[in-house]
């Protein structure tokens, strides 16, 4: 395509969100074109997106224009025809955009290019006192092998050991000792060991503590101190969730397909990242809200897979993704939770995952105080997007989180990799997280469907749903799985 001479009037504007694979390569497209591309950041401007739904009727990113003429998402540049295209760009050179036609940010702020380094802005560590104690017991030779019986405990001490140590060495009374291994155990430095001090205050005696960090589970933030005061919960989750997506999108191809873990392992700020990981050990669960359980575990969740795909390597087959599920995990508030723990434990209620014989938590782990009373089928739409769409947010926040796990659902919905409805078959066709979670969305087909057509925004596909729901006669059938979407992209750069 021949370039005009003069300069350019008009403009492409494309809606979009940090992370998104769809969004990059479509930038990417119009990169090629020559033409002022002006990129907007929903994930910065949340108050657009009502405006861009209602200019578009989707609530999926990317959405695209020229000047003001609205193509749709990816997929449709990319099916663009070439005549079609020429026409636009030559619109878009030829003739001025009105600056009232697209909704935009009122202010100047950044457009979303900032460097990862700058995500963790926010993270401000206090050092916690006892931080400085927990430091030098780590080099007092206090910690090591202890015996019960004919099983030995590694990286453990009694609280005898503790007591002492903290007498001799920190000049502490007997009295004050004895409260300062109890505060250990209250801000969760320390936990006993094979349940010891679990529910049970500190005690000069032989039972068994360790160090949190020395979890044994292998989770992905264990083995330094948290050593800042505790953030809240969902304020550190949302900073961390920022960050490596910042460092996902840092590290994807400019055609959205591939991203380079090896690359993104040696980075300083995944290291930075890491480092704040390690908060997670301390923070306080059992005082947060339905709201904002629901944003620190959606959040953490998908921080975690972007971090178990750099430390393990992506799953490329069913064993694999198994294991990844059920071993990558973190430190969370004292205790360990995986993948699973997090999905199935705490944002489903307790309930069998896939190909699970129990439920994650038995009633006597403490994991259950934490898991929501009911399942939120919610948040199956905001785990780890890999439609074709993406919602128009990738960071969840406790303030309105509920209307962003519809927006969310709703855009999972828009795409035929969610749903297809075929009218004159009668024929509905869903992706198989509605059959892996049926129960989740009322348990029969008929139930199935009146959640999806609640869950929908106004469309063509919504009418002729609720046309075929009309007629009586549905057959529900399932899409295949694209294990693929995101395993492809990464098989290559395996860490």
């Amino acid at each position: 395509m021949g370039e005009t001479e003069g300069r350019v009037l008009g403009r492409v504007t494309v809606y979009s969100v940090l992370g998104c694979p769809h969004c990059v390569q479509a930038k990417t497209s119009l990169g090629r074109l020559g033409l002022p591309v002006c990129d907007v950041d929903m994930g910065k401007h949340p108050e657009l997106r009502g405006s861009v739904k209602e200019l578009t009727g989707r609530s999926t990113v990317p959405q695209i224009f020229f000047n003001s003429v609205h193509i749709g998402g990816n997929d449709d540049l990319q099916e663009l025809l070439p005549e079609e295209l020429e026409r636009l760009v030559r619109l878009v050179r030829e003739e001025p955009v009105l600056s009232e036609a697209l909704p935009l940010p009122k202010e100047n702020q950044s457009d979303g290019s900032d460097t990862a380094e700058e995500a963790d802005g926010e993270f401000k560590c206090e050092r916690d006192a006892l931080a400085d104690v927990v430091e030098e017991l780590k080099r007092s030779g206090v910690i090591g092998f202890q015996w019960r019986g004919l099983s030995m405990c590694r990286n453990s001490f009694t609280g005898a050991q503790l007591v002492g140590w903290l007498q001799k060495e920190r000049g502490m009374e007997m009295t004050k000792a004895c409260e300062t291994g109890q505060m250990l155990l209250d801000r969760k430095y320390m936990v006993g060991v094979a349940g010891a001090g679990k529910g049970v205050g500190f005690g000069v005696s032989d039972r068994l503590y360790r160090l949190m960090e020395r979890n044994p589970h292998s989770a992905l933030n264990a083995g330094q101190t948290a050593a800042c005061s505790p953030l809240q919960a969902a304020e550190l989750s949302a900073i961390l969730r920022d960050m490596i997506l910042k460092l996902f999108s840092e590290y994807l191809s400019s055609d959205g397909k591939c991203v380079d873990y090896k690359a993104m392992s040696l980075s300083p700020v995944f290291e930075r990242y890491c480092e704040l990981a390690v908060q997670l050990q301390r923070v306080e669960l059992l005082s947060l809200t339905r709201e904002e359980k629901l944003a620190f575990f959606i959040n953490t969740y998908n921080a975690l897979v972007i971090h178990g795909n750099v430390r393990m390597g992506a799953p490329t087959n069913m064993w694999q993704r198994y294991k990844f599920f059920n071993y990558v995990s973190y430190l969370i508030g004292g205790e360990v939770f995986t993948l699973q723990d997090i999905e199935n434990g705490v944002l489903r209620g307790n309930r069998k995952g896939v190909a699970q014989l129990l439920r994650p938590f038995s009633k006597t782990d403490p994991r259950l105080q934490v898991a929501l009373p009911d399942a939120e089928p919610l948040i199956h739409f905001a785990l780890n997007c890999g439609a074709m769409g993406c919602p128009p947010i990738k960071t969840y926040t406790p303030q309105d989180i509920d209307s962003q796990l519809r927006t969310a659902a709703e855009s999972f919905l828009e795409n035929d990799d969610g749903c297809v409805v075929d009218s004159e078959k009668g024929e509905v066709r869903l992706s198989q997280i509605f059959k892996w979670y049926k129960a989740d969305f009322g348990g029969t087909d008929e139930k199935l469907l009146n959640w999806i057509l609640e869950h929908m925004g106004e469309s063509p596909k919504r009418s002729s749903l609720q046309s075929v729901l009309s007629s009586g006669k549905i057959k529900v059938s399932y899409l295949p799985y694209d294990w693929s979407t995101n395993s492809s992209q990464r098989q290559s750069n395996k860490p």
